[in-house]
C-alpha cells in the first residue's frame, strides 16, 4: 500500500463527509416533500422523474457485471438487478414504484414509457450509466456509496407520505420498506470494497471524485424538478403536464 495514503479509517471518513456535505436530503424538494408541502401534482412530476433513475439502475448495474473478471463479484453484484427487476414477474423494485404511480394517480404504462421525464433528469441519469459503465471499477463502485446515505432519507420518506398523504400506505410505499433492507446490505459490501481496493492516494481520491459525482447525479434531478413543478415553475418542453398520463 501507498505509505503516504491516509488510512482506512480517514478514507472512510472522507467518503462519509461528502454524504454529510453533498446527499440530497438537504434539497429544498425533499424538505418540501416529507412535509406535506407538495400538491398533487408536485408529488405526481417526482414520481415520474425519479421513476427513470429507479429504471436505470439495473441497466447500470448490467453494465458493470460486463465488465467484471472475478465471478466472486459477479455473484454478490447481481443481487442488486434482482432487487430492482425482482425474480418472478410483478416482483421487484420498479414494479414496487409503479404501484405507487397508481397510488398517486398515474397510469403505471404512461410511467413506464418514460414519455414525460424532464430533459435534465434524462441527461443526469444517463450520464451516470455512462459512468458505471465506461470508468475503471473502483469508481464505478464508489458512485453507488450514496447508499451509505440512504436509510436515513427512505425513514423520513416513509414517516413524511403517511402522516401528510392520503396515498400513501403499506402497498403504495413497500418499495421504500424493501429498501431499508437492501440497501445496507448493498452498501456493507460496496463500502469494503472500495476501503479493500482504495490502496493509493489516487484510488483513494478517484473514489472520492465518482461518489461527490453521484451526489451531483442525485441533485441535479431534484434540482430540475423543483424549477419545472415548484418555482419557477417553467415545465420544458416534452415534460410531463398534469393533464398527461392519469388514470
Amino acid at each position: 500500500m501507498n505509505q503516504h495514503a491516509p488510512s482506512r479509517e480517514m478514507f472512510e471518513a472522507r467518503l462519509r463527509q461528502i454524504g454529510d456535505d453533498r446527499y440530497h436530503d438537504k434539497h429544498p424538494f425533499h424538505h418540501l416533500l416529507h412535509s406535506g408541502g407538495c400538491n398533487e401534482d408536485q408529488v405526481r412530476a417526482w414520481v415520474i422523474n425519479r421513476y427513470y433513475y429507479q429504471s436505470r439502475i439495473p441497466m447500470k448495474d448490467a453494465a458493470f457485471l460486463s465488465r467484471v473478471e472475478d465471478h466472486n463479484l459477479r455473484r454478490i453484484w447481481r443481487s442488486r438487478i434482482e432487487d430492482h427487476d425482482g425474480t418472478t414477474a410483478g416482483t421487484g423494485g420498479i414494479e414496487r414504484w409503479l404501484k405507487l404511480a397508481e397510488g398517486v394517480g398515474l397510469d403505471p404504462d404512461y410511467v413506464a414509457s418514460a414519455k414525460g421525464v424532464l430533459p435534465a433528469t434524462r441527461f443526469a441519469v444517463d450520464a451516470y450509466v455512462r459512468f458505471v459503465r465506461d470508468q475503471p471499477l473502483l469508481p464505478a463502485v464508489a458512485s453507488s456509496l450514496t447508499e451509505l446515505f440512504a436509510p436515513k432519507i427512505h425513514k423520513d420518506r416513509i414517516a413524511g407520505l403517511l402522516e401528510h398523504y392520503e396515498f400513501a400506505n403499506s402497498d403504495t410505499i413497500s418499495y421504500f420498506q424493501h429498501r431499508l433492507t437492501e440497501a445496507p446490505k448493498d452498501v456493507a459490501f460496496g463500502l469494503g470494497w472500495v476501503l479493500d481496493h482504495a490502496v493509493s492516494q489516487a484510488d483513494q481520491d478517484a473514489a472520492a471524485r465518482a461518489l461527490t459525482f453521484k451526489t451531483e447525479v442525485l441533485w441535479a434531478q431534484l434540482d430540475a424538478l423543483y424549477s419545472a413543478y415548484v418555482a419557477p415553475a417553467r415545465i420544458p418542453p416534452g415534460a410531463w403536464h398534469p393533464t398527461e398520463g392519469l388514470l
